[in-house]
Parts: structure tokens; C-alpha cells; sequence
């Protein structure tokens, strides 16, 4: 089976979205959302990042984070896979309910329906690279490996 998630309201999956209300606590501060995060650490060590930590939505914490008013750092292509993979495990971690929810997916593909977007998401048409789907995967496998917590 496949199992589809886009937006954060969606049940039972919408706490796979980024968007999802479920802070997390990086890198010794609060973070609202893994969106709020993951935009702010194209800026890293700036005071955009901080900016963005304080966006009042997960959606401001996006459209911040695709401003290019203020330089990406250098290596962001490098590292946001793994800042991605660093960030949504930490989530899983922090959340038993979440954590439980994705072990439940046993070995099933999961998949981000995001019409927009072909690298994070599946695309319009199903070619894009699904790569939020494979870091929860990821994740699930790792959490899996650990057993039960």
C-alpha cells in the first residue's frame, strides 16, 4: 500500500507534513514547526534565521525561507537533505503518538502528494523525487532498528 500525505489537517497522516504543529527543539532552541527549522537553516547564523524561528505560521516560515532578498548560504544544496532527515527525525523522537503512527506504516510507501513540488513531493504527475517521503522512510527504519522506546 501507499500511504498519501500533503497538508497538516489531513487524518491519520497530516502529522507527516512539515507544516504539522509539532515543535521541536534544535540545536538548543524551540523550534515551532520542522518548516520553521528547515527555512531558517538556509540562513543559518544570521539574523534572518532568528526571523524566521518567530514566523507566526509554518506557511510565513515557507515564504521567508524562498525569499532571496537574503543570501543562501553557500552549501545549503549540500546539506538540506540532511538537515531535512536531522530535523524530522527529531520530531518522531520527541512525539511518542507521531512515532507510533509511523511505525504503524510497517514497510508501506510513503509518499508527499505535493503537486508543486518535485524534489520534497511526488509532483502533478508522479515523477518527482518524493524526497520528504524517503526521509520519513528513512526515519521509520531507524526508529524501527532502535525498537521500542
Amino acid at each position: 500500500m501507499t500511504i498519501y500525505f500533503y497538508t497538516a489537517h489531513e487524518e491519520p497522516y497530516g502529522c507527516f507534513s512539515n507544516f504539522s504543529r509539532h515543535g521541536i527543539k534544535m540545536s538548543g532552541l524551540w523550534w515551532p514547526t520542522v518548516e520553521h527549522y528547515f527555512q531558517a537553516q538556509k540562513f543559518a547564523g544570521t539574523a534572518y534565521e532568528a526571523q524566521i524561528q518567530r514566523a507566526s505560521t509554518p506557511k510565513r516560515a515557507a515564504e521567508m525561507g524562498r525569499s532571496r532578498k537574503v543570501p543562501l548560504r553557500v552549501d545549503w544544496e549540500q546539506v538540506k537533505d540532511e538537515v531535512m532527515f536531522k530535523a524530522v527525525l527529531c520530531k518522531f523522537e520527541t512525539y511518542s503518538e507521531l512515532r507510533a503512527l509511523l511505525l504503524g506504516t510497517g514497510e508501506d510507501e510513503i509518499v508527499e502528494s505535493a503537486p508543486g513540488d518535485y524534489y520534497w513531493g511526488c509532483g502533478a504527475d508522479g515523477s518527482g523525487q518524493n524526497k520528504l517521503g524517503k526521509i520519513l522512510m528513512d526515519v521509520r527504519r531507524v526508529l524501527s532498528q532502535r525498537g521500542p522506546e
